[in-house]
């Protein structure tokens, strides 16, 4: 919605415009650069328009819902009567069928076109009665089908309307005097187009404002080095009273020496007007402002400066401060803010970190995690999986638990609810007493070379008839070959046909003795390395190797030996 600024305000009746200058404007608004007054007495289209044209303007153009509004104001400082005024619409020569020509109905405003995003026809837009110009419009509240609603109506051009809107645009504009702290100052201003009065919110370019108490004539004049506003001036050189408008100082206004005086930076020298300020030519515009300098081409001497990022501009408009970004609110920072210069830094409370702008509590890195037992955090970011006593991580899935037992013997994992189901490591087996006893892999003769027994597992150095003759593992494979290089096993010599078999008698006594003292011996063996094993248990853990290390290793749950059995007489 176009933002209205009321730039001025109706105009007391009792103050009276010369006779030779037209008619008396009753009140004055404006929107943005554009102003509108009101205008009392018969007139008709004609002689209306040609009134604003002598006062540098033209008939109202009513394009939008603002403008109607600034109408509604007028008419309630001026009493508000439904009498009727032109505004600038009226209808060219001819005839015009009013359904099919837009909004305005085949109308066109006094500036030559018909763009506008409103309308308030007091006749319905159903008629089919034909339009025949020339015709005008004026807004009356007479015929509103809202009561304070104004609309338009057609009406001859010849016909005398109460009065007429007039508009006027402006470059720009000056505020009313400024006064300094508590200084009394009242002015009374002149508007270009006649409105008088000492209550306005701003005045046109052209504008005229007296201070009678200090016999003070200024007129509001254009802008100068490419500002938006304009400035209240005079012919006279020199500053006026310090009080107003800083006695129109560029710099600085002085009364050390009794009387008014413009004082200028020392970068800058002071101009004929006795006001304004220029550039000395011994310095360039960059050596006039502490960070940047902007020079205005189009108007010799004129410059302006600016700061880097961080940093404001100084009273004094060249130098440059820095801003304290800790303080702006909102605080740059989420939790902690430290200003440096021309920047700042953030930081947050312990146990937070920065992370994107955001102070936020560093995430648990075992959040998520599967391990089977329980996750151990290592610092903010890492974790490892542990597991419960006897059972460490399965070195092909960390994450997943494996029993473990490195000594000779070791407590079975039983199930407290069915103590006959107990498991044992990979390379025990289940004893009395829900014990797990190692299995000795030595004695099984897996090994055919040198073995050495371990607990949960064995070594075993192949022999010079295996596959990897001197080397150490656990599968010592023997390689079989024949004369011929087959691989196979050499066939059986057929037997001699004179050769008689064997003729079978009784065994020697001395065979069944040597049988029985070998049996007894291996008992004996075997009781002396079960022996030797139950003393290893506390032997020290860097002797021993994981019971899972050896690749390859048999497992063997249970295991059922039995004695040779002698052979009967």
């Amino acid at each position: 919605m176009l933002r209205v600024l009321l730039l001025g305000v109706l105009a007391p009746a009792g103050l009276g415009f010369p006779a030779s200058s037209g008619p008396q404007p009753r009140g004055s608004q404006c929107v943005e650069h554009d102003c509108f007054a009101l205008f009392r007495g018969p007139a008709t289209f004609l002689a209306a328009s040609q009134a604003c044209e002598r006062l540098q303007g033209h008939l109202m153009t009513v394009r939008s819902s603002v403008a109607a509004d600034v109408i509604s104001l007028l008419l309630s400082g001026d009493g508000g009567d439904s009498q009727r005024l032109w505004i600038g619409l009226m209808l060219p020569p001819g005839c015009q069928d009013s359904g099919s020509v837009g909004p305005l109905r085949g109308f066109q405003w006094v500036t030559s076109d018909n763009r506008t995003s409103y309308s308030r026809w007091a006749r319905p837009d159903l008629d089919p009665t034909p339009l025949c110009g020339p015709l005008c419009v004026a807004v009356s509240a007479a015929m509103a089908s809202v009561p304070g609603e104004l609309s338009w109506e057609e009406q001859p051009c010849t016909a005398e309307a109460e009065g007429f809107l007039c508009e006027f645009h402006f470059a720009a504009s000056c505020n009313p005097l400024g006064a300094a702290a508590n200084a009394n100052v009242s002015g009374t201003y002149i508007t270009p187009f006649g409105a008088r009065g000492t209550d306005f919110q701003a005045l046109p370019v052209g504008s005229s404002a007296s201070v009678a108490a200090l016999g003070l004539e200024l007129v509001c004049a254009a802008p100068l080095r490419g500002a938006s506003e304009a400035r209240w001036d005079r012919a006279t050189p020199g500053a006026w009273d310090c009080r107003v408008e800083n006695g129109g100082c560029e710099g600085l206004c002085n009364l050390s020496a009794g009387h008014p005086q413009c004082l200028c930076p020392a970068y800058g020298a002071l101009q004929p007007d006795g006001r304004s300020c220029s550039v000395r030519g011994a310095h360039s515009c960059q050596d006039l402002c502490e960070h940047f300098c902007v020079s205005n081409p189009n108007m010799p001497g004129a410059y302006m400066c600016m700061c880097e990022t961080g940093y404001q501009l100084a009273a004094d408009q060249h130098r440059c401060e820095d801003v304290d970004d800790c303080m702006l609110e909102p605080t740059p920072c989420p939790q902690l803010c430290v200003n440096t210069q021309g920047g700042f830094h953030c930081h947050c409370y312990p146990n937070y970190e920065l992370v994107n702008g955001e102070c936020v509590e560093p995430q648990d890195p075992c959040f998520g995690v599967n391990c089977e037992y329980q996750c151990q955090p290592l610092g903010q970011a890492n974790y490892t999986c542990v597991c419960a006593e006897g059972f460490v991580p399965s070195p092909h899935d960390p994450h997943r638990c494996q029993m473990f037992c490195n000594q000779t013997a070791c407590p079975a994992d039983c199930d407290p609810n069915n103590l006959d189901h107990c498991q044992c490591p990979e390379g025990y087996i289940l004893d009395e007493g829900s014990i797990c006893t190692d299995i000795d892999e030595c004695g099984d003769g897996d090994c055919p070379g040198e073995c050495i027994n371990l607990p949960g597992s064995f070594i075993c150095t192949c022999g010079p008839e295996s596959a990897l003759p001197g080397q150490a593992g656990t599968d010592c494979k023997v390689i079989h070959s024949d004369d011929d290089g087959s691989g196979e096993p050499p066939a059986s010599p057929a037997p001699s046909a004179t050769s008689n078999p064997p003729t079978s008698g009784p065994v020697h006594s001395g065979v069944l003795t040597g049988i029985s003292i070998a049996s007894l011996s291996l008992v004996v063996a075997l009781l002396a390395l079960l022996c030797h094993l139950r003393k290893k248990q506390g032997a020290s853990r860097a002797e021993l190797e994981y019971k899972c290390a050896a690749p390859g290793k048999e497992v063997v749950l249970q295991r059922v030996r039995t004695e040779p059995t002698p052979q009967k007489l």
